[in-house]
C-alpha cells in the first residue's frame, strides 16, 4: 500500500487527504447531536433526603451524573443523608448532566464558640450561622443594653469563647429586655454574704455592678457586704427606687458590719 501511495503525485495524494478530511468532518458534525445529545433534556429527579447511595442510584438510573461536592452537618438529619442537590429537583438539562450533591456528614466537625456577649441579637445569629451554630432558645432577662446578648448557654450551662463544640450545636441566647417601667425600692444588701447578695439581686432582676473587695477578704463568696450603691435610704431618709434591670455596686469585707452604724433608720426620725 505504501508503494501505492509513492507511486501517485504529490497533488493526487493531497487531494485525496482533504477528502478524507472532508468525510471525517461530515461525519463528526453529522454524529455530534447523538454525541453530545443535543436536544435531550431530562428532568431532574428529587433526591433529598435520601441517602447518598439511594440517590446516586436514582440519578444514574434516570440518565445523569452524581457527584457529592460538599458536606454540612445538621443533628436533625440523618448521616449521609442528601441536603441539597444542584440543579434542583424538577429543572430540566441535558442527558448526562453532573448533579452535585451535599450530604449530611457522619461526625461533626469541632468549631470554636465564638463571643456573643454585647452584640445584637442579629449579629449574634448571622456570627453563629457563620460557624455552622444555630440558635436555640432565647431568654429574656431586664437589663440596660435592649436586645443584646447577656449571656450565651449551652446545654443550659455558661459557654466560653473559644471552647470548641460540635458544629450544628444549638446555642441558647439570654437577651436583655430593657429595664422596667416600675419602680421598687432598692434591696437591702449590707449585711448578707455576697453569695447571699447576688441571689437577692437575681430575685430582683438588678444586675451586679462593680464589687469593691477588702485587702482582709479571703473567701468572696462568704465575704459580707459593707456598703451598696444605689443605698437602702438618700440623703433625705427616704428609700431610694430602682428599675428591673439596673445595677448595684458592692463593697466586701471579712466582717459583718453593725447594721445600725452603717444604714441608720431615718424613717422615724
Amino acid at each position: 500500500m505504501f508503494e501505492f501511495i509513492t507511486r501517485r503525485s504529490f497533488k493526487f495524494n493531497l487531494l485525496v487527504a482533504i477528502g478524507l478530511m472532508m468525510v471525517l468532518g461530515i461525519l463528526f458534525f453529522a454524529l455530534l447531536g447523538v454525541i453530545t445529545h443535543h436536544n435531550e433534556t431530562l428532568k431532574v429527579p428529587d433526591v433529598r433526603r435520601k441517602n447518598v447511595n439511594e440517590a446516586i442510584m436514582l440519578l444514574e438510573k434516570a440518565g445523569f451524573e452524581a457527584d457529592v461536592r460538599d458536606s454540612i452537618y445538621l443533628d436533625s438529619l440523618k448521616a449521609l443523608t442528601v441536603w441539597e442537590q444542584q440543579p434542583e429537583a424538577g429543572a430540566d438539562v441535558k442527558v448526562g448532566r453532573t448533579i452535585y450533591l451535599t450530604i449530611n456528614k457522619v461526625v461533626p466537625p469541632m468549631v470554636a464558640m465564638p463571643d456573643l456577649e454585647g452584640l445584637t441579637y442579629r449579629s449574634a445569629e448571622m456570627t453563629l450561622r457563620s460557624r455552622r451554630l444555630n440558635v436555640g432558645d432565647t431568654i429574656y432577662r431586664p437589663d440596660f443594653a435592649t436586645n443584646t446578648v447577656l449571656q450565651q448557654l449551652l446545654g443550659g450551662k455558661t459557654i466560653q469563647p473559644g471552647k470548641m463544640i460540635p458544629e450544628g450545636s444549638n446555642i441558647t441566647l439570654v437577651l436583655s429586655s430593657g429595664t422596667g417601667n416600675v419602680e421598687n425600692p432598692v434591696p437591702d444588701l449590707v449585711g448578707l454574704t455576697f453569695l447571699e447578695a447576688r441571689e437577692t439581686l437575681n430575685a430582683s432582676n438588678l444586675n451586679l455592678g462593680t464589687v469593691l473587695i477588702d485587702a482582709g477578704v479571703t473567701d468572696t463568696a462568704n465575704a459580707f457586704v459593707t456598703k451598696q450603691i444605689p443605698a437602702l435610704r438618700n440623703s433625705l431618709g427616704e428609700p431610694n427606687k430602682v428599675r428591673a434591670g439596673e445595677s448595684m455596686d458592692l463593697w466586701l469585707g471579712p466582717v459583718r458590719p453593725v447594721r445600725d452604724t452603717i444604714f441608720p433608720d431615718t424613717s422615724h426620725e
